[in-house]
């Protein structure tokens, strides 16, 4: 088995999960995105470990442990993002970019000022 096409086409999901992080503004996407990402690298592992020939399947293995961080990663991901969605009623990446409470600002600078002043 060559190795080129498994690696190329790992390199092209890699891609579009960049371009998908980078362009995106829906948090759900950006995380199917990453999710994308970590699929590209399982491929390239499972296609090295193949190609390597490896007695252990250290490749394999591997894929295993980071198809399990990437379960929890996205399940802490999507609880996140809805206790997000309860508290702001959007997963838009570009208006949730303050995540204090609202007039948490005000109270944190009356605070700083009022250290300040003694």
């Amino acid at each position: 088995m060559h190795v080129v096409y498994p690696a190329v086409l790992a390199a092209l999901l890699f891609s579009i999960g960049v371009y998908g992080v980078l362009a995106r503004r829906n948090t759900i996407l950006v995380l199917m995105s990453v999710e994308l990402m970590l699929n590209a690298v399982n491929l390239n592992l499972v296609a090295f470990d193949v190609w390597l020939r490896d007695a252990l399947h250290g490749g394999q293995v591997l894929t295993l442990f980071v198809i399990v961080i990437a379960a929890a990663e996205l399940g802490v991901g999507l609880a996140i993002v809805l206790a997000v969605f309860r508290n702001r009623r959007t997963v838009a990446l570009d208006q949730v970019h303050d995540l204090a409470e609202p007039g948490a600002d005000r109270e944190a600078e009356a605070a700083h000022a009022r250290d300040g002043a003694s």
